[in-house]
């Protein structure tokens, strides 16, 4: 009998490839449900339903734990789930699978807010403060704590050729925020063993499908400091929504 597909709730960014990109390394059939975060419906209550968080990616499988469906929120719990669901790419092996959590962790803590903070000064901030000098220590901070996070990639896969040892669910956490690398102020060329790594895994089938899921969604981003560009940067960060 067929299975039933997994519904993924995703935006083309790098946490929603995390997870298109375990979908298709993993062989899972997935339904794509659009959450168009430009437009605000992660606020919608429908999403909100599965994601409290207001925050994409979330899947549902009508194949859950006894099979009874189940939705599941933030993208490292996504990962566990589907790694533990098909035993690809998250090892049984309690040590091994110590050093994936170490590195997914690691990434859902630190590279993935650092790389959101250092895009959001760098990129959305100027579209909503008119005051450069009140932006700029968000900019350098953000921007050296990236750098320094490349720096410990970079020491990591100097002694392994992934960042738990083998290829798991924590290089494809971690791939897509240096995928962003320049908009998050940083020259890959100045870390060439994680540049190696990054391309390694670009070369991959299943992560050239899953970064091409739903490309055509995304829109060319408004001008800097157009009427679209701060509309853009209220949605995307507002703080209000309940």
């Amino acid at each position: 009998m067929p299975q039933a597909p997994i519904e993924l709730f995703y935006w083309p960014t790098p946490n929603g490839w995390k997870i298109s990109i375990a979908l298709e390394e993993m062989g899972l059939p997935f339904a794509l449900v659009p959450v168009d975060i430009g437009a605000g419906a992660q606020f919608q209550p429908d999403f909100l339903r599965i994601s409290p968080n207001n925050r994409m990616p979330a899947i549902v499988d009508p194949d859950g734990p006894g099979g009874t469906p189940i939705s599941v929120f933030e993208s490292g719990a996504i990962l566990q789930y589907l790694g533990r669901k098909t035993g690809q790419f998250y090892p049984a092996d309690e040590r091994a699978r110590v050093a994936v959590d170490e590195w997914l962790m690691w990434q859902m803590a630190g590279l993935g807010p650092m790389s959101g903070q250092a895009s959001h000064f760098r990129i959305y901030a100027p579209n909503l403060v008119d005051d450069p000098a009140r932006i700029a220590y968000g900019q350098e901070r953000y921007t050296r704590e990236v750098g320094r996070l490349y720096g410990v990639m970079e020491t990591v896969l100097k002694q392994r050729p992934f960042l738990a040892g083998a290829y798991s669910i924590a290089d494809m956490a971690a791939w897509p925020w240096v995928r962003g690398a320049a908009l998050f102020g940083q020259d890959l060329d100045s870390f060439p063993t994680l540049k190696a790594w990054f391309d390694t895994i670009a070369a991959r089938p299943a992560v050239q499908r899953g970064v091409a899921l739903g490309a055509e969604l995304r829109k060319p981003p408004p001008p800097p400091g157009s009427d679209e560009a701060k509309a853009l940067a209220r949605t995307l960060f507002a703080q209000d929504r309940r």
